[in-house]
């Protein structure tokens, strides 16, 4: 039996596994940021372009992550019970399912024109976004792979390395992006195209690098995660995609509701679009720590489940909770400060557009500040429930919170009640708010009393 960890020898945990992670998250997301920055300096209606693509992209993986997501919580309580085999098994067939997953939705990638045509996006907008995704859609497998063994390593509590890949894949990014996408170097310009193609790129390198990592450090040989990768194991692959579905078809509920903004964006004008997507790009990055103390804490979660060690899940809850909302207030006060500065660094400022871009993105940040609790609420309750398995309910929590509260309350504030941009934002507020209030509930009444 574990001893009674105290409150600090729980946050010097949860830091030392969760900050790596989000890091990792952070230099994942700057990856975009570039792509974002670079575009922007190339035309708005580009930057457009691969800010719906974007999204798109990432609603679709947000689904399939589900079995990568699915795996910390099971290699962690396997390591709970010593359970070593199962920590390989849970792990590979993860790696089938996001194969198998990332192959059978590329043609949404390929026909995207006409779906977004038919979802009421301007012509040339989706043109370009078509031909992002057509690329872009390729790196679907890779990126999902990556996030498996991200899981796997982090569960293994093997975080620095998943951090320290990711950095470097931001740098080498930046170098392909720039010069694909102006045609700098002697390469030939290729606007979204070419973002695309360093996109993909750098998910084969990232990779290839951590799965030799993963399957090479000799401490963790003894896994022998890619020994007959090709045998099928049914009783593993049934298990991760019982617990993986729900967790993806939850991300994807929260994604579709900031999907439905974006493309509800559109409608309003193109100019707004592109601001929406600068501030998202900026939320997103400060969620990302958010989701690295998550992450932390279904790994800690998982393995006290695994040993039934209920008083110490449950002081580690309460810490990750803390840690969450002290960053919280900070990164409430950089919105409401600093919001025209951050926005300027995306855009031309000598461009027309610039002034109506910055006005509107800073605005939206404002918002921003007032959903960023109710965020990082509903995702740490996330990580929570995932340590103990419950995914089911929470996925049902996360549906009617953001499609049969959020997003209708988005569409009448924006179009009804002619709020605009800040009607839509109000929405995420007001969707985020009852699922963070639920999950939170959720877990708090289903662990033992300590």
């Amino acid at each position: 039996m574990t001893p009674v960890l105290s409150r600090s020898a729980h946050i010097r945990a949860l830091l030392a596994l969760g900050l790596p992670l989000a890091g990792s998250h952070i230099a994942q997301m700057a990856l975009h940021v570039v792509d974002t920055i670079v575009l922007g300096w190339y035309g708005v209606t580009e930057l457009a372009a691969v800010v719906l693509g974007g999204s798109c992209f990432f609603v679709i993986f947000v689904l399939g992550s589900g079995f990568a997501h699915a795996v910390m919580p099971m290699v962690a309580q396997a390591l709970g019970r010593g359970d070593e085999t199962e920590v390989r098994r849970a792990a590979r067939m993860g790696m089938w399912l996001s194969i198998l997953f990332g192959a059978g939705l590329y043609p949404l990638f390929w026909w995207s024109e006409s779906i977004l045509l038919a979802l009421g996006q301007k012509p040339d907008v989706a043109r370009l976004c078509a031909e992002f995704l057509r690329i872009a859609g390729f790196g679907m497998i890779p990126a999902l792979l990556v996030m498996v063994l991200k899981s796997y390593l982090a569960a293994l509590e093997r975080t620095q390395v998943v951090l320290w890949v990711t950095v470097g894949a931001v740098f080498v990014n930046a170098a392909l992006c720039y010069p694909l996408v102006f045609g700098r170097w002697g390469l030939p310009e290729m606007g979204v195209a070419g973002s695309a193609i360093a996109t993909l790129i750098i998910q084969i390198l990232t990779l290839v690098i951590m799965a030799l990592y993963a399957g090479l450090l000799p401490s963790l040989r003894r896994f022998r995660l890619f020994q007959r990768f090709w045998r099928p194991d049914w009783h593993a692959l049934a298990a991760v995609f019982k617990l993986g579905m729900p967790i993806g078809l939850t991300g994807l509920a929260e994604a579709g509701l900031f999907q439905a903004t974006a493309l509800m964006m559109g409608w309003i004008g193109t100019i707004e679009l592109a601001a929406h997507g600068i501030a998202m790009q900026v939320t997103s990055i400060g969620f990302m720590i958010h989701v690295g103390i998550s992450s932390a804490a279904t790994v800690r979660t998982g393995r006290f489940a695994g040993g039934q060690d209920w008083t110490n899940l449950r002081r580690g809850g309460v810490m990750a909770v803390a840690i969450s909302a002290a960053v919280g207030v900070v990164q409430i006060v950089i919105y409401l400060t600093l919001a025209q500065p951050i926005v300027g660094l995306f855009i031309d400022r000598s461009a027309a557009e610039a002034p109506m871009i910055l006005t509107y993105g800073s605005m939206l940040l404002a918002y921003a500040a007032a959903f960023q609790m109710m965020d990082a609420g509903q995702v740490l309750a996330l990580g929570l429930l995932r340590g103990v398995q419950d995914t089911r309910v929470p996925m049902w929590i996360a549906a009617v919170s953001y499609w049969l509260i959020g997003v209708p309350a988005a569409y009448l504030l924006a179009f009804r009640a002619d709020l605009g941009g800040a009607g839509l934002w109000l929405g995420l507020v007001i969707g985020l708010f009852f699922a963070a209030t639920a999950l939170m509930h959720r877990f708090w009444s289903r662990i033992p009393a300590a």
